[in-house]
């Protein structure tokens, strides 16, 4: 009662859909998948006698279960309690919800709680199969416990901070963007600041005990880092000694940073909405006095519900303003020349260029006889990686919020009623993007020539990996606005498209993490990683299929899902046996053909992809 009439209502509802149990039972099915599959590389079909090898296996399981479980609960805490705001904004509705009785606490706690219920729900429902990891050995129930605590309260701050820039900006690109770019911003701060600090700490002063301290209680603000310290709790012992599992250190850290940024939130609240553009859109405009002027664009402040004051605006001089030359494409002139996605898009970039320079500075600091990751890349590839899945997230978040905001702002009907082709109009949205993510597409490729520069050999065979590394980044570029495209067109919900979109770019990712460490455990022969993943990789092309062909299935889209799984499996171990030309072009002809199967009937079969119209089943 505490959140309100919101979260009761998503409360009383979300169990009356089929999806919510589907979600449910088919997150627990794929634990037990990934169990069956961390098995099948360990053992193969051996028989295990020795009770070390299962608490080695259960140990294993566990740390996978627990990093890849807290990653999809930090990345849909983020979306969710983004998207809640961002769909209403968009749909124009928070302004009756603001016009309501409801207090600041209720439209805030009640949409964080509605946010968070079904990222809540998985959790709670991943216990039974944590609990029965611990039946293999390995694990203690007190990592599990910790395990869970890390994860909800991870949830709640993650979904706070959303929930903040939702009400804050008015767009949903930017809601998306600066919600994931300042969440990777300050895993960046504070590992820098842990390594900084860590350093000065190296003494028995008070000075070197205080940059300690700080060193440990900034690092709280990680939660990767504070369970693998959950995880291996004999790894910062020095002596034997008992270890204690806990993490109060860090609930206590969550749980301040969340009523910081709820408390900021609720104070904020009637301030930031409705916004300027809100008034611009509607009409709402007062005749101020004065001569020789007019008001345009006035906003209405509902500075208390139920009360409205409009706003002086600002003042323009009479006179016809001067037309602008559209292109012969208008769509993509609306993309490039016009403010679609807001004022505030340069702010984003300056944003991701801070993360591109930390991730730079991180590079250049590490020796170039470092010590791999996972035995396999080393952490210059990961830092390269890492932002490649940045922008790749975002080129995706601005595709699909591309045609969701036209749906949602009662545009999409009126734009297609005019003489716009169906393949002006997918052109136009895809060279949009292109254009307005081009740093995001411009600094991965820099910094990948300069990691291939600063560590390769001859010249030649740096320029061939730079093309090949090159040519399959694009080839991903393409594939994440495709995608995006893909997903505002099969779905009718906002909120729906942007999860299933990003959704299925992050789960791909993930999945690589997954095979990458899974492969750690089964290099001996290619045919015994090939039959271990058989399992996975069918699970992943059945889920990819259904994501794809939500509305319109066709055979293209078939072939694309299971094909994808099976040449990024190749592309990884390709990569382990120090290929190039191989994972370039296992990547182009996967994802450049699913790209193909989503834009070809975008273009072709506008309508049917929209769902205006039905096939004839006669």
């Amino acid at each position: 009662m505490f959140a309100g009439p919101i979260f009761s209502r998503e409360a009383l509802t979300s169990p009356r859909q089929l999806r919510h149990f589907l979600i449910r039972s088919g997150y627990v099915a794929a634990l037990f998948v990934l169990m069956y599959t961390a098995g099948q590389a360990m053992f193969g079909w051996q028989q295990v006698r020795s009770m070390g090898d299962v608490a080695r296996f259960g140990s294993l399981v566990f740390q996978i279960f627990s990093l890849v479980q807290l990653s999809l609960v930090l990345f849909f805490s983020l979306l969710f309690g983004a998207s809640s705001v961002a769909q209403e904004k968009d749909r124009q509705t928070l302004i009756l919800l603001l016009m309501t009785d409801l207090r600041n606490h209720e439209l805030v706690l009640g949409k964080l709680f509605a946010g968070l219920l079904i990222v809540m729900v998985l959790v709670l429902a991943s216990m039974p199969v944590l609990f029965l990891v611990v039946l293999l050995g390995g694990v203690g129930i007190d990592q599990v416990l910790w395990s869970l605590a890390i994860c909800a309260a991870a949830a709640v701050t993650a979904g706070s901070w959303g929930l903040l820039v939702a009400y804050w900006r008015e767009k949903t690109f930017q809601t998306l963007a600066i919600s994931v770019l300042g969440f990777v911003i300050l895993l960046g701060l504070v590992e820098g600041l842990v390594v900084a600090f860590g350093a000065l700490g190296n003494g028995s002063s008070g000075a070197h005990w205080a940059a300690h301290w700080a060193a440990h209680w900034i690092g709280l603000l990680n939660p990767y880092r504070v369970l693998l310290g959950v995880l291996n709790p004999l790894s910062d012992r020095v002596r034997l000694e008992p270890a204690h599992v806990e993490a109060w250190d860090f609930l206590l850290v969550m749980a301040a940073a969340t009523v910081a940024i709820n408390g900021v939130t609720m104070l904020r609240l009637r301030v930031w909405n409705p916004s300027r553009s809100f008034g611009g859109a509607t009409g709402w405009a007062e005749e101020p006095a004065g001569a020789g002027t007019e008001a345009v664009g006035a906003t209405p402040n509902l500075a208390a519900a139920g009360s409205i004051s409009v706003k002086p605006a600002r003042s323009v001089r009479r006179g016809t303003p001067r037309a602008r030359k559209i292109w012969a494409n208008p769509v993509v002139w609306r993309e490039i020349c016009t403010k679609a996605y807001g004022r505030k898009i340069l702010v984003i970039k300056a944003a991701y260029v801070v993360v591109a320079a930390l991730i730079a500075v991180s590079v250049a600091r590490t020796p170039v006889s470092g010590e791999l990751v996972l035995g396999m890349i080393s952490p210059a590839g990961v830092g390269l990686v890492g932002l490649c899945l940045v922008s790749l997230m975002l080129i995706n978040a601005q595709a699909v919020t591309a045609l969701t905001s036209e749906r949602d702002g009662k545009t999409l009907e009126l734009l297609l009623m005019t003489d716009v082709t169906a393949k002006e109009f997918i052109y136009g949205k895809l060279g949009g993007i292109f254009y307005n993510t081009k740093e995001l597409i411009v600094i991965p490729l820099g910094l990948a020539a300069y990691v291939l520069y600063s560590r390769a050999a001859p010249v030649d065979p740096f320029v061939e990996v730079v093309v090949y590394v090159g040519a399959g980044f694009l080839v991903l570029v393409v594939f994440s606005a495709m995608l995006g495209l893909h997903s505002g067109l099969s779905f009718e919900r906002s909120r729906t498209a942007i999860a299933n979109s990003l959704g299925t770019i992050f789960f791909l990712f993930i999945g690589i993490f997954i095979f990458m460490l899974l492969l750690v455990e089964a290099r001996s022969s290619f045919a015994q990683q090939f039959a271990s993943f058989v399992v996975f990789i069918l699970a992943g092309s059945i889920a990819l299929y259904a994501s794809l062909s939500h509305r319109n299935p066709s055979p293209a889209l078939m072939l694309s899902a299971g094909m994808l799984p099976f040449l990024t499996f190749y592309a990884i171990t390709e990569f382990l046996l120090q290929g190039s030309l191989g994972v370039c072009l296992s990547i182009a002809a996967a994802y450049g053909f699913t790209t193909l199967a989503m834009i070809v009937p975008a273009v072709s079969e506008f309508d049917v992809a929209l769902g205006r119209t039905t096939l004839d089943k006669g």
